[in-house]
């Protein structure tokens, strides 16, 4: 049986920093108009709240992935400090 992506990020282990790696330009935030960071983002890090024009990033979830990277050139994207962010471990 196949599993859904849900279930395979459950067999992550993370190491939380204090200080998020994720750091997207807001004020682009508020003028991008395809909000892909929502979209192409695995662990759904990003979050737009179109009520409130506002990014949530639970930069804790991260899978180090760089996909939000890749798809958005304001987001200054660092990896986590030694020893934090996400552990893989066998399912």
């Amino acid at each position: 049986m196949k599993k859904k992506i849900e279930d395979k990020l459950y067999t992550l282990k993370y190491k939380t920093d204090e200080a998020g790696h994720l750091t997207p330009d807001l004020s682009k935030c508020l003028q991008c108009q395809e909000k892909t960071c929502t979209i192409i983002c695995p662990a759904n890090v990003y979050c737009y709240n179109e009520t409130e024009k506002k990014l949530t990033v639970s930069y804790e979830k991260c899978l180090e992935c760089g996909a939000c990277r890749i798809a958005c050139e304001h987001i200054d994207w660092k990896y986590p400090k030694s020893g934090k962010g996400v552990i893989f471990k066998k399912s």
